[in-house]
Parts: structure tokens; C-alpha cells; sequence
């Protein structure tokens, strides 16, 4: 699992709701529920945030 540096935690935002983005295993989570009530998570691929929604790496 790669640990994605605090530098670059503190400028990413979550692209559906702006907000900041915490880390929590192989993830990062937005810190403001979507549209479903529920954190928003973003797989983090050989160490690079993967910030599209589920729907949008399908195709």
C-alpha cells in the first residue's frame, strides 16, 4: 500500500464534492458526504490517486 504524502493530501480535493481528502488503506475518502450520503472513495493505483468516479474508469 502506498502512502500518499501529506503535501500532496493537503492540496488534493475530491473532484464531486471539493472537499479534502483523507487516506485510509489502498483509498482516499472525501471528508464530505456525495450524493448518497457516503463518503466518496478514490482507489490509489501504484501510488497515484485515481480521481474519477467508479462509473468513469468502467469505460
Amino acid at each position: 500500500m502506498a502512502k500518499i504524502s501529506e503535501a500532496l493530501l493537503s492540496v488534493l480535493r475530491c473532484p464531486v464534492t471539493g472537499s479534502r481528502l483523507v487516506q485510509e488503506g489502498s483509498e482516499l475518502l472525501s471528508t464530505v458526504p456525495g450524493p448518497d450520503g457516503q463518503p466518496l472513495r478514490y482507489a490509489i493505483d501504484e501510488g497515484i490517486p485515481l480521481l474519477l468516479r467508479p462509473d468513469q474508469l468502467a469505460g
